[in-house]
């Protein structure tokens, strides 16, 4: 529908009292106006009050209900990640066999099933057939019950996002380990001596780490910021689900606040590329050239992918001002 956060409120509202609702949210000024007063709140870290959520500011909704989603995505990304490791590594050095096929098969089909599957699925079997955790809640309390109690609410939701961390992460590691294992260097670490064992560990196991904690940033953006359908399954109070009401309700604060939050997780992201980047320079002899080719590779892609964020940042922020 065409207008602002507060159309549908005020249409039915008395002529004064829509003027002195508008006035309050700051949107009978002009636009220009509106955005300068935006920008100027967006450096100090002020968001200004929520539309929705009326008396809730968005530093406030951030305090609130960021560590909900923040403990909710890192617990998925702690075991997901560590668990598509370990099968990165086995698929790797079990290349061509059953467990390698097996491996990537799973992968396939854990990227593809939507979350909204498994976690219906994890309800009916854990919760409903079996009744060993609940259906639905989150830990209340103070801060550290929000951070580290109640973890039977918690095992569900975190099953359910972690999969695709797993398939993920196991993917790319045995990727770039089957490329790491055919360099040079690596053949010559063979000719010393050396077993394969600390082949792998000395030198494969190195290097091929470098793409996945390049890729470790994007990850902990998307997953502090909330993920909406699990928060949704399990009626989660989280950031995610705010979120979403927000773009539907056209609430401008809240949605660039969290833009602004995961805009800035995305530049920390190309920090680390560039640092892993520059350590790849200083490696042994005998890596340095693959190293520094590969390097100005991924350099290249995290200025491409930083560039389309930061397009996408810059045109979403002045159009939500201007909605």
């Amino acid at each position: 529908m065409p207008g602002d956060a507060l159309t549908a409120r005020a249409d039915k509202l008395p002529e004064k009292v829509r003027v002195n609702l508008y006035k309050r949210y700051g949107l009978d000024k002009p636009l220009l106006e509106r955005y300068g007063i935006t920008m100027k709140g967006m450096l100090k870290g002020d968001f200004g009050e929520s539309v929705i959520y009326e008396g809730e500011t968005v530093s406030n909704i951030i305090k609130t209900k960021g560590p909900v989603s923040a403990r909710l995505g890192i617990q998925q990304m702690l075991l997901g990640v560590g668990l598509g490791l370990l099968l990165g590594i086995l698929a790797a050095t079990r290349k061509g066999t059953w467990i390698d096929y097996s491996i990537v098969f799973f992968s396939i089909l854990l990227i593809s099933v939507p979350h909204l599957v498994f976690g219906i699925l994890l309800q009916k079997v854990f919760a409903g057939n079996l009744h060993l955790f609940p259906t639905i809640g989150w830990p209340k309390g103070d801060l550290f019950t929000l951070w580290f109690g109640g973890w039977e609410y918690t095992i569900l939701p975190t099953l359910t996002g972690c999969f695709v961390y797993i398939a993920s992460y196991a993917r790319l590691l045995k990727t770039s380990m089957l490329d790491v294992m055919n360099q040079e260097y690596i053949l010559t670490a063979e000719s010393k001596g050396l077993s394969k064992g600390k082949v792998i560990r000395r030198h494969v196991l190195r290097n091929s780490f470098i793409p996945v904690i390049t890729n470790l940033p994007m990850s902990v953006a998307m997953c502090i910021t909330g993920s909406y359908f699990i928060e949704k399954i399990f009626v989660i109070p989280g950031f995610g689900k705010y979120y979403v009401e927000a773009i539907s309700g056209r609430d401008v604060c809240i949605v660039m606040g969290q833009t602004v939050i995961t805009a800035s997780t995305i530049y920390c992201s190309c920090i680390s590329d560039r640092y892993f980047v520059y350590r790849s320079r200083s490696a042994n002899p005998y890596q340095r050239r693959q190293e520094i080719g590969r390097g100005k590779k991924m350099a290249e892609l995290t200025k491409e992918k930083l560039d389309r964020s930061t397009e996408a940042a810059l045109i979403l922020m002045p159009l939500c001002v201007l909605l």
